[in-house]
């Protein structure tokens, strides 16, 4: 029987609300966002990805700090890299950190990523692969997770041969984007491909790409049997799209809705990142959240050229004057909440 997006589910031994994950994405997952999507009905959130060699050698240029608010949880923190070692140490940091599941970044097919032998390119090589999540779930006792494509080229079905390899090594789940590296995020994905993994392996299976909507959510599930879906780009400035797909929203949010909702986005960044970093941080969030013609074009256009975060929220004011009611009433609703300053540089994509 398909499970019903609000019911709980299991990675292992932690217990995950909904069956709608909020996907780990370069240069957007930062806690902002992570703690939007929980708000919004997202049972499980990741963070972006965390570059273990930067962890290791600490010369990376440290764009911030990976803060984990007791409100996130569960959280999962995303790693990539190449060597297992390496990769288990950056594994124990972040448990150390606070994060309840460490996930794996098989999938990303950016050619930064990929030369350094990360990413999807360790599709190609299911050896070292399974070696990395070994040592991965040997160093840690939290459960280990796997990010990945269907494969490096189109067509292929790589991730039915690698998938459970990786269950023997330890991932106690998958999750697929049926698109292959090639395909970067065009075309489509081909959730037949999920439906055979699940049939493969005795670990859930989350199905990622394309999740755009309830009913297409219900469809994937059904038509995959897996256990949770991924949505990733649908929920860039748009969190509405989340709480439709999770049943607590309907319908297009007014434009003071929009407004309340990217200002307490945008404090949320500048007190993750401070106001410097923050404000070419966000600029690609106020086309996201002003765009599907929910602005006109040239309102956005003059965002961007605004020098500070201050100017564009009294700018953002000016054209919704009854969104500073409704962020007054989004305040009062977030909770109290301690944070966990991880002391460690982010993924090489944060900052934008």
């Amino acid at each position: 029987m398909q499970a019903k997006l609000d019911t709980p589910w299991h990675i292992g031994t932690v217990e995950i609300p909904s069956r709608i994950v909020l996907a780990p994405m370069a240069g957007v997952s930062v806690q902002a966002f992570r703690r939007q999507g929980r708000r919004f009905g997202a049972g499980l959130v990741c963070s972006e990805m965390v570059s273990c060699a930067g962890l290791q050698h600490r010369n990376e240029r440290t764009l911030g700090y990976l803060r984990i608010g007791a409100d996130e949880h569960p959280l999962a923190v995303q790693i990539f890299g190449a060597e297992p070692s390496v990769m288990a140490e950056a594994a124990r940091q972040v448990e150390d950190a606070g994060a309840d599941i460490v996930d794996i970044n098989y999938g990303c097919p950016v050619r930064k990523v990929t030369k350094t032998g990360a990413g999807a390119t360790l599709l190609d090589d299911p050896e070292r692969a399974c070696a990395i999540v070994a040592a991965v779930a040997e160093a840690v006792d939290v459960p280990v997770t796997v990010k990945m494509r269907r494969g490096l080229a189109n067509g292929s079905r790589t991730a039915l041969s690698v998938g459970p390899k990786l269950v023997e090594a330890g991932a106690a789940a998958l999750t697929l984007h049926p698109r292959s590296a090639k395909q970067m995020y065009t075309g489509t994905a081909d959730h037949s491909l999920t439906a055979e993994l699940v049939e493969l392996v005795d670990v859930p299976v989350i199905a990622s790409g394309d999740i755009t909507s309830r009913a297409r959510a219900h469809e994937v599930l059904a038509q995959t049997d897996a256990a949770a879906v991924m949505v990733g780009r649908a929920a860039q400035g748009n969190p509405w799209t989340v709480g439709e797909i999770a049943g607590l929203s309907g319908g297009r949010p007014s434009r003071e809705e929009i407004v309340a909702e990217l200002l307490l986005f945008m404090e949320d960044t500048v007190r993750e990142m401070g106001e410097e970093r923050a404000t070419g941080f966000l600029k690609k969030f106020y086309g996201w959240y002003l765009g599907r013609g929910r602005f006109p074009k040239p309102f956005k256009q003059e965002l961007v050229q605004l020098a500070t975060v201050a100017e564009v929220e009294e700018r953002l004011l000016a054209a919704a004057p009854g969104a500073a009611e409704l962020l007054d009433g989004l305040r009062a609703e977030l909770p109290e909440v301690e944070h966990t300053t991880l002391d460690l540089p982010v993924s090489i994509y944060a900052g934008g």
